[in-house]
């Protein structure tokens, strides 16, 4: 396996993680609210975080898979899914069945608004956490 020359720069990752935990936070904090409108705003700026962190995340895996496999293992992603399924095989994710279901509200979150889709966006941003948690800890443990 070829070793990168240079470790990847993780802090982008590292703040839109931490942007999203913040985010978490402050809608859990104010669920009860009487206030629609701030709780939908709260909600609608989870999501926001939620789409950054993901959007990180993919484009972290594809790094690392570039930087520490050969060129034509590194080349084979064809799609979304047959890149979490090539970062489970290399440890960087534990489970690629997950993240396949973030790609899925990812994108209808971008594509499609209504009370429904944001309540479910709101859901899965609070099950994303543990899981891009998990893989900015493997992807530092591996990290040359």
């Amino acid at each position: 396996m070829r070793r990168s020359i240079h470790a990847l720069e993780v802090e982008s990752l590292e703040l839109a993680i931490e942007a999203l935990r913040r985010a978490l936070d402050t809608a859990q904090r104010h669920e009860d609210t009487p206030d629609d409108a701030l709780r939908e705003t709260l909600q609608a700026g989870v999501i926001q975080n939620f789409k950054v962190a993901y959007e990180q995340s993919w484009k972290f895996m594809q790094r690392w898979l570039r930087e520490n496999l050969n060129a034509e293992e590194a080349n084979f992603p064809r799609s979304r899914k047959d890149l979490f399924r090539m970062a489970a095989r290399q440890g960087l994710v534990s489970d690629p069945l997950p993240w396949f279901e973030f790609a899925e509200a990812r994108n209808l979150t971008s594509h499609t608004y209504d009370a429904g889709k944001a309540a479910s966006g709101y859901e899965t941003a609070r099950r994303f956490l543990p899981f891009v948690e998990e893989f900015l800890f493997r992807l530092k443990e591996r990290n040359d």
